[in-house]
């Protein structure tokens, strides 16, 4: 008798039976640039078919997502120079137009999922996703700043708090202050294992929140390091974290599936904007099939273990999904 696995493979239907890892829109979480003002549209040049977008023009793209299939939005805000300070105090200022955009995509569509970040980089005029003292991020110091924007996101409607900054212990910190404000049920999707990565050049671009001096090296986690994502793991899980995220996707692919492997709670990938930057400009010169080279890459990321995808090709992908 000879074994040939070819059979499994003979035709479309058999090949879909057959399937490991089945991609869906319900795996998608789709980042999107808000800007101040109304009927804006700003493309970001090093992210093809990415804009910054005002309010009127994000409430059209959640529609438009939501009938694709896409439920869940991850919303930047893209805040002038003058607006921003050491200490990032627009952030939760009564003001802010990031915080009223909240509320008033929340009220149109309630069911939509609505997660935000939280981190000082793009308030701050230092560029820092911490407080700067003395040319050091200073970690306890940034923890009340953090709590102060989570609270005053949660207030706008936020289902999801991202702290993406790094600091040490932020997770158990911003659990306590989110409870005692009365926000239980307002979710952690912490950025467990955020690398200092080389990636990241277009999403700075977007929001114009490159560091003034220096790099982020001191907060964010070494590319060669992987067994340290199960410290952070274990550590966010300790201080209440409901997800665990890591990124980038596609160079960690390793990191995703060694916290898939050592949690039990839901493991979240962000496909970054330069993974995303790289496949559209390499489709754009006719160097790969655009359209399938996004989904494999998004499928190679659920089969290492993400059960969230955070990723800019979210809407592309769920036109092609269905």
């Amino acid at each position: 008798m000879q074994i040939r696995p070819r059979r499994n493979r003979k035709s479309a239907g058999i090949r879909a039976l057959v399937r490991e890892t089945q991609l869906s829109t319900d795996d998608l979480l789709f980042p999107i640039f808000l800007v101040e003002g109304k009927n804006q549209r700003k493309p970001v040049d090093s992210m093809p078919g990415i804009a910054r977008l005002s309010l009127d023009g994000v409430l059209k793209e959640v529609e438009s997502c939501m009938q694709l299939g896409v439920r869940a939005f991850d919303i930047f805000p893209v805040v002038g120079e003058q607006l921003k300070d050491k200490i990032a105090s627009y952030s939760w200022a009564e003001d802010n137009f990031y915080l009223h955009a909240l509320a008033s995509v929340k009220a149109h569509f309630p069911e939509a999922v609505i997660m935000t970040d939280v981190a000082m980089d793009p308030y701050s005029s230092d560029g820092h996703d911490g407080l700067v003292g003395d040319g050091r991020i200073l970690n306890d110091e940034t923890l009340p700043i953090l709590a102060k924007m989570a609270i005053a996101q949660a207030q706008a409607g936020a289902d999801i708090i991202g702290p993406s900054d790094m600091m040490d212990g932020r997770v158990g910190y911003l659990r306590a202050a989110l409870d005692d404000e009365g926000y239980e049920d307002v979710s952690i999707m912490s950025y467990t294992a955020k690398y200092a990565s080389a990636f990241y050049g277009p999403f700075r671009d977007a929001l114009d929140s490159a560091p003034k001096f220096g790099d982020k090296k001191t907060y964010q986690m070494d590319p060669a390091n992987r067994l340290e994502a199960l410290r952070e793991m274990q550590l966010d899980t300790e201080e209440g974290a409901d997800f665990l995220m890591v990124k980038p996707a596609l160079a960690y692919l390793d990191v995703i599936r060694l916290l898939k492997d050592n949690s039990e709670l839901p493991i979240a990938a962000y496909n970054v904007s330069g993974e995303y930057a790289m496949l559209k400009a390499a489709g754009e010169r006719g160097w790969l099939d655009y359209e399938r080279a996004m989904l494999e890459s998004l499928t190679s990321i659920k089969r290492a273990g993400a059960d969230i995808i955070l990723s800019y090709h979210a809407k592309e992908a769920a036109q092609l999904l269905r």
